[in-house]
């Protein structure tokens, strides 16, 4: 049976298609889920080690905020990946109501938002190498095991925004040979959920490396 949500501005309901793929779990969507569970394991073991190392040597570690020269960069990184992954839920709405341009526009859009974020990140690699004295395993005022633990967390947070953006990539093309004009989302929302998961990560990683 169709269903209808009532649209304010709008004369009657608009007709929303139904979805079958609502509340299923795909062999894709449960191989996605475990891989993404064995991979929060990765991301908890790198936090846990920093916040020992950290305990451990309390009175040799810099404050972040200070070491990393500020937040303002860290804080727009942040915004800019949450940004795209409301994107990419749009993306999967338009793919819902058999929009193709609406794919292929918001899909568009996450993909630069992974971009984008990998070149912050280059840049900022580059100003904590030249300007704060930092290297892969030394610190000019600090111990080297906060620039060691701080570019393996944030290098290993890269390497999936670098991959999850291969991927978009990917599916951008399908989307634009119009893979998924017929409204089937399966692909591009186990795309989403690994995107999300990159995010989410992001915001451990940025309150407790960064701000704490």
């Amino acid at each position: 049976m169709s269903t209808a949500v009532k649209n304010a501005g709008h004369d009657g309901p608009l007709p929303y298609p139904d979805d079958p793929q609502f509340g299923k779990a795909s062999p894709g969507k449960i191989g996605m889920w475990l891989f993404l569970g064995t991979d929060a394991m990765s991301f908890s073991g790198f936090l846990l080690a920093y916040g020992i190392l950290r305990a451990q040597m309390f009175d040799e570690w810099p404050n972040p905020v200070e070491a990393l020269g500020g937040v303002g960069l860290s804080g727009f990184m942040t915004f800019w990946l949450i940004c795209s992954s409301v994107s990419m839920v749009m993306a999967i709405d338009a793919c819902k109501l058999r929009d193709p341009k609406g794919i292929r526009l918001w899909l568009g859009l996450t993909c630069l938002g992974g971009l984008g974020f990998l070149g912050m990140q280059m840049y900022e690699y580059s100003h904590l190498l030249h300007d704060m004295g930092m290297t892969f395993n030394t610190y000019e005022k600090g111990t080297g095991l906060f620039s060691a633990t701080f570019f393996a967390i944030t290098g290993f947070h890269g390497l999936h925004v670098l991959s999850g953006t291969l991927y978009l990539i990917y599916m951008f093309k399908l989307a634009l040979d119009g893979r998924f004009d017929n409204g089937d989302y399966n692909l591009l929302e186990i795309a989403g959920l690994f995107w999300h998961f990159v995010d989410l990560v992001w915001i451990l990683v940025f309150t407790f490396v960064y701000l704490l």
